[in-house]
């Protein structure tokens, strides 16, 4: 029964994406004419307005007829369900084989760090690393080259304090 969801859902996917193909820009009446408006969408309301009215000619109008896949509304492309998480605490409750951790933008970067190293122990996810993915790798790095070298540097240690022992007795 999972092995057809997932293959729906990844048909559903393929369907939504095509569809995105053919979907026009939607722009804001005349943005293109003037500086002061952006192209953020807005519905044309005027009366004599050619856009509403759907004249030749005038750029397309959003309707239902470009609305995606019932099946896929609000999931990432990659088929995952989005998360938005704000701490390591957010993690316990995500399945990580159906959905997928997005970092809010409100998050410092120690928080980041440890959002990051939970999130990989669990086997989540993460749709916006960002830098911080590099500087985990980094760090854990660092932390393995140091411990080898505390290591290293305790054996001889030990060893001087053995030699002195016998030296003395």
């Amino acid at each position: 029964m999972k092995e057809q969801n997932t293959a729906a859902l990844e048909k559903a996917l393929r369907v939504r994406k095509r569809l995105k193909r053919k979907k026009p820009n939607f722009v804001r009446h005349e943005s293109w004419r003037y500086d002061r408006l952006k192209e953020n969408w807005r519905r044309p309301r005027g009366i004599d307005n050619k856009m509403r009215r759907k004249i030749k000619g005038w750029p397309s109008t959003v309707n239902v007829g470009y609305r995606g896949p019932k099946a896929v509304r609000g999931i990432h492309p990659s088929g995952y369900e989005e998360v938005l998480v704000h701490n390591a605490e957010e993690l316990k409750g995500i399945n990580p084989k159906t959905q997928a951790v997005r970092i809010a933008h409100t998050v410092s970067k120690r928080t980041r760090a440890k959002i990051l190293v939970e999130a990989r122990k669990k086997k989540i996810t993460v749709l916006n690393p960002g830098e911080m993915e590099e500087k985990v790798e980094e760090k854990k790095e660092e932390e393995q080259v140091t411990e080898e070298k505390e290591e290293k540097e305790e054996k001889p240690v030990e060893e001087e304090k053995r030699k002195r022992r016998k030296k003395e007795r």
